[in-house]
């Protein structure tokens, strides 16, 4: 039995360790998108909108930020599947985007840089 409760603390404590650490990559690989986006408490509007509260927001809606027709009827929520798709390649999912960017391909930074984006509230909190 004790084998069994230690073997249970171990894997949760593995597991803790990897979202700890798909949360720092995907904060490593949230650089790239730093020049344009921002997030956190204190995020403004850059060449592109804040990135606070993407999780479940609709495509091309948040307040202050001049989107392009294309992002407005894009009729995407923003989930962990949508943004898999888009950032591939922003310009083939919605062709019109101001987005120009070309994209990553890799599955585990795109799934860390999900991970770290969806911690941010619409407040900016985590």
């Amino acid at each position: 039995m004790k084998l069994l409760v230690l073997a249970a603390a171990a894997l949760v404590a593995a597991n803790g360790l990897a979202k700890a650490q798909d949360l720092a990559a995907g904060e490593q690989s949230y650089r790239k998108c730093l020049p344009c986006h921002s997030v956190g408490e204190d995020a403004k509007h850059k060449i592109g909108p804040l990135l606070n509260g993407l999780e479940g927001r609709k495509s091309g809606t948040i307040d202050g930020y001049n989107y392009s027709e294309a992002n407005k009827k894009a009729e995407i929520a923003w989930s962990e599947e949508s943004f898999k798709e888009y950032i591939q390649n922003p310009m083939a999912r919605i062709p019109g985007t101001k987005m120009a960017f070309a994209g990553i391909k890799n599955e585990t930074e795109i799934a860390s840089l999900w991970a770290y984006l969806k911690q941010f509230k619409a407040d900016g909190k985590k």
